[in-house]
């Protein structure tokens, strides 16, 4: 696995997706290429923090191929504000699909926004891969 450097863009050293830990300890060795996540949990965390960061070749190569679009754009402006799971199904270290519930909260111009969201995963070959999701209201 190729190893990818990407600047943060300032912030504090906790890391975005709400864990607790810092970045280095816990997103941050999957966005930089260093590590792959075990668990559907960590997948779905590291992809809100590669929104948060503007990743796109990340959230793309953890997209399933298949799924995913050719071109991702992220919203212009998007201040990405907390992240919350809700509830997770499967998606551990001997599993093949998992299930995340979560809320990711966001302002864009001015005016905030929630995206609740159910996602599902896939591990192939050992690797995770965000499949879909559906909205939840």
């Amino acid at each position: 696995m190729a190893k990818r450097k990407h600047p943060r863009r300032g912030g504090p050293t906790h890391c975005p997706c709400g864990s607790g830990l810092n970045r280095e300890g816990c997103c941050g060795p999957f966005l930089d290429g260093e590590s792959i996540p075990q668990t559907a949990e960590a997948l779905m965390r590291s992809r809100y923090t590669a929104f948060v960061e503007r990743h796109t070749d990340y959230l793309l190569d953890t997209w399933l191929p298949g799924t995913r679009p050719s071109v991702l754009e992220l919203e212009a402006g998007q201040q990405w504000l907390g992240l919350s799971v809700r509830a997770t199904s499967g998606g551990g270290l001997e599993d093949e699909t998992g299930q995340v519930e979560f809320v990711a909260r966001s302002r864009i111009g001015g005016k905030g926004v929630r995206l609740h969201e159910r996602s599902r995963f896939v591990r192939i070959d050992g690797r995770w891969y965000y499949a879909d999701g559906d909205l939840l209201t």
